[in-house]
C-alpha cells in the first residue's frame, strides 16, 4: 500500500467525525459510514440493538435485522438465537483452554501421560459436538422464523462471506 494514502484517511475520517457531530449524528454512524453501513436517518437500528460477536459482523444483530429487513417479533426471536449462539462460543472457549491446560500438564511431567493429553483431547471434541448442535439449532429456528426472500438473503450473505456462522 502506498504510505501516501494515510494522511488522506485521516483527513477523510476527521472530516466524517466533525460533519456528524454537529449534523446530529455521532461518533457511532461516522465509524458505521466508514465500515461500508450506510444508514437512513430513519432507520429503526439506529437507535442501538446489540448483538454478540459471535457471527463476524461487529454487530450482527442490527447488520442483520436491516440487511433481512426483519420485523420486531423477528428481531427478539433472532436476539434470543444469537444469545445462544455466543453462550455456547463462550463454553467452547472455556473447555479449549481447559485441553491446552491438559496439554500442558502431559507435556510437563517426566514422562509423558497419555490418559492426561487424551482427556484434553475429549474436552475438545465434546465442546466442538456441543457446539456444532448448537449451531444446527439455531439454523433451524432460523429456518422457521424466516420467510422466503429473507432466507435467500441470508443465504446469499453466507456465500459470499460477509457473515460467517
Amino acid at each position: 500500500m502506498y504510505p501516501g494514502f494515510i494522511p488522506h484517511w485521516k483527513r477523510q475520517y476527521l472530516r466524517d467525525v466533525y460533519a456528524l457531530r454537529h449534523c446530529g449524528g455521532g461518533e457511532e454512524r461516522a465509524r458505521e459510514r466508514r465500515r461500508g453501513y450506510e444508514l437512513s436517518s430513519d432507520d429503526p437500528m439506529e437507535f442501538g440493538f446489540l448483538g454478540a460477536p459471535s457471527l463476524r459482523v461487529r454487530r450482527p444483530l442490527r447488520f442483520l435485522t436491516y440487511k433481512l429487513g426483519l420485523q420486531e417479533s423477528q428481531v427478539a426471536e433472532l436476539a434470543r438465537i444469537l444469545d445462544e449462539i455466543k453462550t455456547e462460543r463462550a463454553q467452547v472457549a472455556v473447555d479449549h483452554r481447559r485441553a491446552l491446560s491438559a496439554f500442558a500438564d502431559a507435556i510437563e511431567a517426566e514422562v509423558f501421560d497419555e490418559s492426561r493429553a487424551a482427556s484434553g483431547a475429549q474436552v475438545r471434541v465434546q465442546s466442538a459436538e456441543r457446539l456444532r448442535g448448537a449451531v444446527l439449532n439455531a439454523l433451524g429456528r432460523l429456518h422457521k422464523m424466516l420467510d422466503h426472500e429473507q432466507r435467500s438473503r441470508l443465504a446469499y450473505l453466507i456465500r459470499t462471506g460477509t457473515l460467517s456462522i
